[in-house]
């Protein structure tokens, strides 16, 4: 399949990040067509010209291209495999693209039973938060048949800047676990970092400003760390998706019989956060989950 401007587009999951990513598709001139279990979050983009749709079968009934963007393996499943589901309704020669961080094996295994039906599924998750959403500067990481990958190029570039084609189906989704085990870790000593950093009595700016550029630099202290001194824990990323993540992470490394105590110990934390109540905050707000631990006030100054 060519993309051209008169190739139609269906998406499937308008929350955080889906619908920006949705909405770079329509804005360069393509027909959208959308679902997502809460109506109002694609109301932004039916307002802007998006067909609204029924159902994930309909969205395929409709579209050439459909890409899903949900929020765990079970939404997965049901959106593509399931009685109302795209694969339902979507052509002998259509696209599916599951953009969502997903199982591996869910992929793979997504990849062959449309294949049987002549479908190609490939799977793109991404990493950038809503940020990397919003700008259209995403990290994508592809799985799948290359020809059909190549083919779908030009909606890559709406969407990411980065943009890699990692190997046959579920490549995409080992890659973005990769991705996920070395933010897990991160963010714990990010927010270590700055609580520690608030109890010596160091102005946040300044130790930012040293820190961020040498050895310790990295995407989440450049664009989580203000967040926080901001005192903004909204999600970028929610707690309760990033658990999902890494009891992804944890179950396929079980498969390859690797052990990861390092992501096992720090699953802990975010669990901890989901228990809280955090589970709809930003991954930032582990800061906070470790605050109480320390009985520490994050509205006092440290004092060295």
């Amino acid at each position: 399949m060519k993309i051209t401007k008169s190739t139609r587009i269906g998406w499937i999951g308008t929350g955080i990040m889906g619908r920006n990513m949705a909405m770079h598709i329509l804005r360069d001139g393509y027909s959208l067509f959308v679902y997502n279990r809460t109506h109002s979050k694609a109301v932004e983009l039916t307002s802007k010209g998006a067909v609204w749709c029924e159902s994930p079968a309909e969205v395929a009934a409709m579209s050439d291209v459909i890409f899903t963007m949900v929020g765990y393996p079970s939404d997965v499943k049901e959106t593509i495999l399931g009685e109302n589901g795209v694969l339902v309704a979507i052509r002998s020669n259509g696209i599916l693209v599951d953009m969502t961080t997903s199982s591996p094996t869910l992929a793979k295994d997504i990849a062959l039973i449309a294949g049987r039906r002549g479908i190609s599924a490939i799977d793109a998750p991404v990493s950038g938060g809503d940020i990397g959403a919003q700008e259209a500067t995403l990290s994508i990481m592809i799985g799948g048949d290359k020809k059909v990958v190549d083919a779908l190029s030009p909606l890559w570039k709406l969407m990411g800047k980065t943009i890699v084609y990692q190997g046959e189906a579920g490549s995409g989704q080992y890659a973005k676990t990769v991705n996920q085990i070395l933010i897990a870790g991160n963010m714990i000593g990010l927010c270590e970092a700055l609580l520690f950093a608030y109890q010596s009595g160091l102005d946040l700016e300044r130790v930012f400003q040293s820190v961020s550029t040498g050895a310790a630099g990295s995407w989440s202290l450049t664009n989580i760390a203000p967040r926080i001194m901001r005192g903004d824990f909204e999600p970028g990323f929610f707690v309760e998706h990033f658990v999902k993540d890494i009891e992804i992470a944890l179950e396929e490394s079980r498969r390859m019989n690797l052990s990861l105590p390092g992501l096992a110990l720090v699953e802990q934390f975010y669990i901890a956060a989901k228990a809280k109540g955090y589970g709809k905050n930003g991954t930032q707000v582990l800061l906070r989950v470790l605050a109480e631990l320390n009985n520490f006030d994050l509205g006092k100054k440290g004092k060295r």
